[in-house]
Parts: C-alpha cells; structure tokens; sequence
C-alpha cells in the first residue's frame, strides 16, 4: 500500500514546511518503518526538496522475510562500506538546494550532528521533534489489524500455558516457554521481555525471570507481549496457583482489579491522558497503597512497545479514537508478592461500543 506511506510523508512534509524546513532527516528506526513500510538496518529517511530518498548502507543485510519499502520510494546505497547514511543523507539534501534540514535530534548522538553539520556546512539545521510520534498515535484500521492478530497470538500463548503444570518450574523455564509458543503461533517475536514473577515476585513491574520454582499457594505473575508485522501488543495476569486464595490474595487482587477496571472505563475520546491514570490510581490511594506504585498507569502501543501517549499523573494530552494503549495499574508488596493487570485496548467512542478490549484472557483469579 504504497500511497499509505506516501501520505503519512506529505503529512510529515507539511508539518516541515510549516516550520520553515524543505527538508527533513528521519533517523528513528520506527519513525522510519512507519513512514516507508521497511527498511533495512540502520537507514534513514530524507525527505527531499526535490524527491524522497531511503538511504542506507552498503551491504543490504534485512531478511528475506523483513518488509521492504513501499516501491514508491528511491533507494540509495552507500557506494562503500563504513559509511553513515545519515550524514550522506545530509549530503543528498545539500546536492538538492536543500537551504535548512530538519533532523531529529531526540535520536542523533552528539557525534552525528556534529558530522551531519560538518558534511553540509551550508544547512541550517533545525529540530523536527517528536512530530513523527505524534503522527503514529492515531492507528488506521491495517496498524488496528496488526495489533488485534498480535493480542490473538499473546492470548493463545498465555491460555496454552495455564492448561499446563505449572508447580516446580521455574520463572525462566515459562517465559522460554511462553516466547516460543508466541512464535509457535506467527508472532515475529516477543513484544517485550517476558516476565514471570512468582511468590514473593509476583506483581513486580518489569521483574525478570529467575530460577525460583512455582510452590503451592503463589501469586503467579506473568507479564508477555507479542509483535505481528512490527505491531506490538502486550498483556499481563496474575493467578493463584494449586489452591484456593487466601484471603489476603483475595482482597488484594479485587482491588487492582478495581482499579484497572476504573482506568479502562475512563477510555474515552477526550479525557486527558492524565485523568485516566487519576482513575486507576485513586483506587490504590484510597486503599492506602500510595507508595511503590508505578509512574503510568498505561502507555501507548504500536512499533513500539512503550510510545505515546503516557497514561501519568503529569501527563499533557487528550485522548483521540482510535488509540492503543495499555492499562496495566500493579500493586507489590515487598516479601509477600502483588498483582498486575494489563490489557491493551483502542480508545473509540461510546457509539461505538466504548474501548475496544484486545486481550481477552479472563481476568478472574483463577487456582491453577
């Protein structure tokens, strides 16, 4: 679909001109799938005064089964190994009469503004910004369709695995496990690194799998995501496993539920980013947990596994339709274990049904 591509660079060229730049020098490597379709390793994106260039180096090193380019677009290869197609970019843009190159300076080392200055003295460089992040907050319904098929594989992953014994294995076994029935099921990999806290891990934030075996009566915390055609998703549950829940378990586990059922409901075209996490968070507060709790309540998805928007107490922004993010509010509590809930949703408005749940795993505490 190359006029996709060619669309979302005249919008990007709009936004440049706006601001008093011909040309702009894409050097994110999701900012520049996003506006190209696919490239190889390292390239960048020039969009030209006078015509629109992929460049990238020497040796044409993506796999075989990697997107490629939308064929609307040049490609230019370095003509000899070492070089920066970043600063040959920069080059390109000068030999078009390029007077001013908007470059992204969020994402160039120090190092490679200073040769892109050098190669091309004659440039005025200026800051494009996150004006790329911002275009790719709004999904259409091919980027939607990736996601959902993501959130489909990382439900079966995550189902497939409660259906197995689970007492004695240890946190890095299942998360191997998940990764590979991810795989297994037409993921392009995992969308993030796989955590599995159990007992005392449990409802860690970004815990990382260890050697402890699953006991009887643990919180089992289990955090996974998947990535379909760079589209990523992500889900997270926790469950109890080989007996009924203890009382505590019980009381904690419907409190982050209540809190997480706050924040998804809060999911509506309008509502600002930072009321949304005010939602899920006035739930724990009121409960008395106020400390340890996350930064965000939730964040947006898409090539990226963590983009915009940010679901947080400071957070500057309004939702739109069509947005993914995750609501994933945690409670841990330190010798004990805790719980997380995670879903990734798309924000659509009340006609429509309301907030699109992608990842359906049950969300009951289950006894495994």
């Amino acid at each position: 679909m190359p006029e996709v591509y060619e669309t979302r660079r005249a919008r990007l060229r709009e936004r440049c001109n706006a601001s008093g730049s011909a040309s702009a020098l894409i050097s994110r490597p999701a900012n520049v799938r996003y506006l190209t379709g696919g490239a190889p390793h390292g390239a960048v994106l020039l969009l030209g005064r006078t015509e629109d260039l992929l460049v990238y180096g020497s040796t044409l090193d993506t796999p075989a089964d990697e997107p490629r380019p939308d064929g609307g677009l040049r490609v230019h290869a370095l003509p000899s190994p070492g070089g920066d197609p970043a600063v040959a970019a920069a080059d390109l843009a000068a030999a078009q009469g390029a007077e001013s190159l908007a470059v992204e300076e969020h994402h160039l080392t120090v190092g490679r503004h200073r040769a892109i200055g050098s190669v091309a003295p004659g440039l005025r460089l200026a800051d494009v910004g996150g004006a790329v992040e911002q275009l790719r907050v709004i999904k259409d319904q091919e980027e939607i369709s990736c996601l959902r098929i993501g959130a489909e594989i990382a439900d079966q992953a995550l189902g497939e695995l409660l259906e197995s014994i689970l007492v004695g294995r240890t946190e890095r076994h299942l998360a191997l496990e998940l990764e590979r029935r991810l795989v297994d099921h037409g993921a392009d990999g995992p969308a993030l690194r796989t955590s599995v806290g159990t007992g005392p891990h449990s409802g860690r934030r970004g815990h990382r799998p260890t050697d402890r075996r699953v006991e009887e009566g643990d919180f089992l915390s289990v955090c996974l995501g998947a990535t379909y055609r760079g589209y990523r998703c992500e889900i997270g549950r926790t469950f109890v496993i080989g007996t009924s829940p203890a009382d505590w378990q019980i009381e904690l586990y419907d409190l982050v539920f209540a809190s997480q059922r706050a924040g998804r409901e809060a999911l509506v075209p309008g509502a600002a980013y930072r009321d949304v996490d005010h939602a899920a968070r006035q739930v724990l507060d009121s409960a008395g947990y106020t400390e340890g709790l996350p930064e965000s309540t939730g964040h947006g998805v898409g090539l990226e596994i963590d983009e915009e928007p940010q679901l947080a107490p400071a957070a500057m922004g309004k939702l739109d339709a069509c947005v993914p993010v995750t609501v994933e509010p945690g409670v841990h509590l330190p010798g004990r274990g805790g719980v997380r809930i995670d879903d990734t949703l798309v924000v659509r408005p009340e006609a429509d049904g309301g907030p699109e749940l992608l990842t359906i795993t049950t969300k009951e505490l289950l006894a495994l």
